[in-house]
């Protein structure tokens, strides 16, 4: 029984401990790090890169955050200007993953990333490609 009370605690501790984000910098121009838990439209590396998202002419952030908001555990944390962050909370375990996202002329720039964690088990760039889908549907982009 004690065992069970530890592990709560200590997975409870690990889990708050990734909650909450109140400043980031906005990261989207930059390229991932080392650690296979990232994708980017800005990275020129085969295993982090993502295809890039060209927009249509009707695109606007908030048109992009709607989209956005359908994928599951998804709510806003930071909408400015041209720059939006939305962080993606998994079911189970209650990891939080950041998807940033900043319209910048006919191109959106997308850097999807895992918070903890060394591997995302793909997670991230399913993530980032469910978005492509939302915002072809909607004609957001081409």
């Amino acid at each position: 029984m004690k065992k069970a009370a530890l592990l709560s605690i200590a997975m409870l501790g690990l889990t708050a401990c990734s909650q909450g984000v109140q400043t980031m910098t906005d990261r989207t121009a930059s390229p991932c790090g080392d650690k296979p838990n990232c994708v980017s439209t800005q990275d020129n590396r085969e295993k982090y890169q993502l295809s890039p998202f060209v927009i249509t002419s009707n695109t606007s952030i908030d048109s992009i955050e709607a989209a956005a908001l359908q994928i599951s555990g998804a709510k806003t944390a930071v909408k400015e200007d041209n720059y939006l962050r939305i962080e993606c909370t998994s079911k189970i375990m209650r990891f939080v993953d950041d998807l940033e996202l900043r319209i910048e002329g006919d191109r959106l720039l997308v850097r999807s990333e895992s918070r903890v964690g060394y591997s995302d088990f793909g997670v991230n760039r399913k993530r980032a490609e469910q978005l492509r889908e939302l915002l072809k549907a909607e004609k957001l982009i081409q």
